[in-house]
């Protein structure tokens, strides 16, 4: 008979296994990269409302974080920029289980970006290449002369050469070697990669292997989708193919979820689940603001189930049909989220601006609970170098 598994313990255990599941220490450069391998990835975003995303999920969880120490894991080669679901930098070590998808999106972008960007950037390819062989790094506006006038919105009109280096990018042969702003700087893969990395090639069972059960251990419970959602890259009908060999071998077992609303659900976990959820420690009190692109959130089906949060990112939701903001960030208390708060900082007038709190049913804003809010937005204040925190009159949406 399989394990079922509360909701509750998914909850710490997902907390735990993202990082969230103790009080956030300051950590070395070394323990940060740790983070990042616990972590699998961490998104970029360039969205800054407060600070930008990958800056906010490390913050969370890294009380001395600053946006310094990830630079300075870049330039120090131990962590690449490439694809997973999104952009996100990702440890270096797990760079050779990339090869198989720089395969992959070579003809995938190809023929999808000729459809978008018409041949413009292909017949660049070749240009682009040999300048940065010749002139090494180069950003996209050393080819601004590519521009061609289209029309439509200009977020994703990319001229010829940013859509060249972009190709070359995804497809492995260039490498982000830092960035200037938040504007990539591009070099040539054998520049940026180490040799013994770009070189290992692991074959394509073995890619299988390690990324889903890589993705089984951060998860710690999942669908094969989930799983083969994780890094991107995967199809369902392998990752189920490696669930099922997985529990044949004793690598992983079948257990049962109860979802918030007494429903189960059929998952994979880790052999030794229940061991595992035995030693997870109770996440600590202490109010968290969480960044909208923290790996907690990513999956809304996930967050529904467990943690009965509905949450959903609006900043494509036009003005008018928006429930709550463009930007809204959820926070985290204990195992539980208790609300969504929407700030920005507002950098002309050197403040931290409130601008509406809702709770969720149930949840009171007492006072024991208003000071860790205060406390924590007065973390994050500090963060962002702002002078003080301000609240709009009738703040608070909502109160359970």
């Amino acid at each position: 008979m399989s394990l079922t598994v509360t909701a509750a313990q998914a909850r710490r255990l997902i907390l735990f296994l993202q990082g969230l599941g103790e009080a956030p220490g300051r950590r070395s450069q070394a323990e940060l990269l740790a983070l990042i391998e616990r972590l699998g990835y961490v998104q970029l975003d360039s969205i800054d409302r407060l600070a930008r995303a990958h800056h906010m999920i490390l913050r969370s969880r890294d009380s001395g974080y600053r946006p310094a120490a990830l630079h300075r894991l870049q330039t120090d080669r131990l962590i690449f920029e490439n694809w997973t679901h999104d952009a996100a930098v990702i440890p270096m070590a797990f760079y050779p289980y990339w090869r198989r998808r720089f395969r992959e999106q070579a003809a995938a972008l190809a023929k999808r970006w000729r459809r978008w960007r018409g041949r413009q950037y292909e017949a660049l390819l070749d240009d682009v290449r040999e300048r940065v062989r010749q002139d090494g790094e180069v950003m996209a506006r050393d080819f601004a002369h590519t521009r061609v006038r289209r029309a439509g919105g200009a977020f994703w009109d990319w001229h010829g050469g940013k859509t060249a280096l972009e190709y070359l990018w995804r497809t492995g042969e260039l490498a982000i070697t830092r960035r200037e702003g938040f504007q990539k700087v591009y070099d040539l893969a054998e520049r940026v990669i180490p040799e013994h990395l770009r070189n290992a090639e692991p074959g394509a069972q073995a890619t299988v292997d390690w990324a889903c059960a890589a993705a089984l251990e951060r998860l710690g419970l999942a669908t094969p989708g989930q799983m083969a959602g994780f890094w991107g890259g995967l199809s369902a009908a392998e990752t189920k193919a490696w669930c099922r060999a997985a529990v044949a071998e004793g690598r992983a077992e079948v257990v049962q979820l109860e979802g918030v609303d007494g429903s189960l659900q059929s998952l994979f976990a880790p052999a030794g689940i229940a061991e595992l959820l035995a030693k997870v420690p109770d996440p600590p009190r202490r109010l968290r603001l969480l960044n909208p692109f923290d790996p907690v959130l990513r999956d809304r089906r996930r967050l529904a189930r467990v943690f009965g949060f509905d949450y959903r990112i609006e900043i494509f939701v036009p003005e008018a049909e928006r429930r709550y903001g463009y930007y809204v960030f959820p926070l985290l208390e204990g195992e539980r989220l208790v609300g969504r708060i929407d700030l920005v900082a507002q950098r002309q007038a050197d403040a931290l601006a409130v601008r509406a709190l809702w709770l969720e049913p149930g949840i009171r804003f007492g006072r024991g609970r208003q000071r860790r809010l205060e406390a924590e937005l007065e973390r994050w204040r500090r963060f962002a170098g702002l002078g003080s925190v301000t609240w709009t009159d009738g703040v608070v949406k909502g109160e359970g």
